[in-house]
């Protein structure tokens, strides 16, 4: 499964932390957060490469190469760094804030979402991004881009969207006969996503295109422990899926626990130390390797990662 990566900030981040990702080809760390700084950290040096603050609490953010990222923030705007100059500047803005972000290398689109309960494509073709709407009836809770598919949660439902046809989703589904979602995550090399809930459980729908072994079934990922030490129903706030071990995902928790689970045998295979605050946000390195996990009191404070 590889190494499990702890880093130590030396600067501590000064509010919640919203999104971790590692670049897609290094092992630079974008930090978004609820302090208004977008942090990029090299962890094979452990050094702080770039700070941009802002005005506004940093809600998420996303690569779209090991030189350029976006965020959103909670002032509705939707910034572009520059990583190596430092320069931003801004792509455009939602009406109200703008809560999810993710980028797809296969179309060149930046994909936004707020409260506004708009869903926006953004053309990075162009210096001056061109844009494509889509309204909603609700905000979008949770997002994920992975090649040609945007995959959103609203309230209990998941939809997949195909980003070259845009006029309606390709699936709508409740993953949970009505439990709310809090987060989804697209799977690589392979279709389908990933959902979890608020009360604790995960929803998998995978399809290999290359293999009949298709995957489809639910979880609890906190079953009752014998002493009572742990809850039943904890939400499970962050998904990620391997890229080295095929099937292979880490779940993060509200009570501080991260498990990494193999769906195909629909196992545990490793429990990780609790962390002292709920987990916030995962993410794998471009070789699976590495798992930087966000620990931090969710809108609040953050305290390590």
């Amino acid at each position: 499964m590889g190494d499990c990566f702890e880093l130590e900030l030396e600067k501590g981040i000064e509010d919640a932390i919203s999104r971790t990702r590692f670049a897609p080809h290094s092992n630079n760390l974008l930090i978004s957060s609820w302090d208004s700084s977008l942090r990029l950290y090299d962890v094979d040096a452990s050094v702080l490469r770039l700070e941009a603050p802002s005005q506004d609490p940093l809600l998420d953010c996303c690569f779209q190469n090991d030189v350029v990222a976006f965020s959103a923030a909670s002032d509705g705007l939707i910034r572009r760094y520059d990583l190596h100059s430092g320069l931003v500047d801004t792509v455009g803005s939602h009406d109200d804030m703008a809560t999810c972000i993710g980028y797809s290398n296969e179309t060149c689109q930046l994909v936004t979402s707020g409260f506004d309960k708009k869903l926006v494509l953004w053309d990075m073709h162009m210096e001056n991004a061109s844009s494509c709407l889509r309204n909603l009836d609700a905000e979008v809770d949770s997002m994920s881009v992975c090649g040609f598919n945007l995959i959103i949660s609203i309230g209990a439902s998941v939809h997949v969207y195909d980003l070259r046809n845009f006029d309606k989703p390709v699936q709508s589904k409740e993953a949970f006969n009505g439990t709310h979602l809090r987060c989804v995550s697209s799977i690589p090399s392979a279709e389908g996503f990933a959902a979890g809930s608020v009360d604790g459980r995960v929803s998998l729908q995978i399809t290999y295109p290359s293999s009949s072994n298709d995957i489809g079934y639910i979880f609890r990922c906190s079953p009752k422990s014998k002493d009572g030490g742990r809850h039943y129903s904890v939400s499970v706030n962050d998904i990620a899926f391997s890229p080295l071990v095929c099937g292979a995902f880490a779940t993060g928790d509200n009570e501080g626990y991260v498990s990494i689970w193999d769906a195909g045998s629909k196992r545990r295979l490793v429990e990780l130390p609790k962390y002292p605050n709920s987990v916030a946000s995962l993410s794998y390195n471009h070789v699976g390797q590495l798992l930087a996990v966000a620990s931090s009191h969710t809108y609040q404070e953050a305290s390590e990662m």
